[in-house]
């Protein structure tokens, strides 16, 4: 059973996550609290998406780190 499909509409999801974050990290620079705790719980999100992408789809995408 293929789920690369799974894993690209994953990857899109993961993309408006760190979009979202990238801008809720800007608005916590300027002082925005609750931009700054927005943006926690956005990475959290990503990361856990990421997380899933790797285990749909070994190899492809994403780097194992250091």
């Amino acid at each position: 059973m293929d789920l690369t499909d799974v894993a690209d509409r994953l990857r899109g999801i993961e993309e408006d996550l760190r979009d979202r974050a990238y801008e809720a990290l800007q608005e916590a620079a300027n002082g925005d609290e609750d931009a700054a705790r927005l943006e926690k719980r956005l990475l959290s999100a990503r990361r856990g998406i990421e997380k899933a992408i790797r285990a749909l789809d070994p190899g492809g995408g994403f780097d194992e780190g250091p």
